[in-house]
């Protein structure tokens, strides 16, 4: 395949598709569903749930074109030996981690609120990496198979774009990997952090990276497929 170039703010980017991957941060059912972590600090879970359509459309472009996916989610051991005591006794949600709630102990791995929603769950072959805390390379192995696979560019989205989106570019960026925050399949809580979260990545020349909608990456290998045929 060609060199892709994406329509982005600050400006297009252009990359070799074969050291491009996807990492999509923890669209889990604790943040989007009713009874998980998310509503028990007293979110509108259905500011998360409308990106779940544009997610499958991406999830599906980029399978199709042989792109790299990896899952993200947050969680932790069920005896919280990994979760600082700061973050579990943090505020007064509702239910605090680890405690038993509709979908099984809040945030806790192997528990069903611990899952992938059904619409975007992995294939089989695509790596799922559980982390601790809100950067997807915080205490993981994820920068080891990056670098394995020659991965140098990351498209990332999923929830939520403040938190886990942006602390993972950040996170991405301080080890030299080019980062694409996918605005329309990202999401937050609160909408206005979205906004901002997004004009930070892309501030100052892109300080932190670029960012692109999910229809101009569909483009770029659209067009790309084309000059290839």
């Amino acid at each position: 395949m060609p060199v892709l170039t994406i329509h982005a703010q600050p400006a297009p980017i252009s990359l070799d598709p074969a050291r491009l991957a996807l990492v999509i941060i923890d669209m889990q059912r604790d943040f989007l569903e009713a009874g998980g972590f998310g509503e028990a600090l007293g979110n509108d879970v259905s500011q998360l749930r409308r990106i779940v359509p544009a997610c499958a459309a991406l999830l599906s472009h980029l399978r199709a074109a042989g792109i790299p996916i990896i899952h993200t989610r947050e969680g932790h051991r069920p005896d919280l030996s990994d979760a600082p005591r700061a973050k579990v006794e943090r505020g007064a949600p509702s239910l605090r981690i680890g405690d038993d709630g509709p979908m099984g102990r809040i945030l806790i791995r192997g528990e069903a609120g611990h899952d992938i929603v059904a619409e975007l769950a992995p294939l089989s072959g695509e790596p799922l990496v559980d982390k601790p805390g809100k950067g997807a390379f915080y205490q993981t192995d994820l920068d080891l198979m990056l670098r394995n696979g020659g991965i140098d560019t990351l498209l990332v989205c999923g929830v939520t774009t403040e938190v886990c989106v942006h602390t993972t570019i950040r996170e991405a960026n301080d080890r030299g990997y080019r980062c694409i925050a996918v605005a329309d399949c990202c999401a937050s809580y609160f909408p206005e952090f979205h906004e901002v979260g997004l004009k930070m990545i892309s501030a100052q020349g892109g300080i932190f990276g670029w960012v692109a909608e999910s229809g101009a990456i569909f483009s770029a290998l659209d067009e790309a497929g084309a000059l290839s045929r």
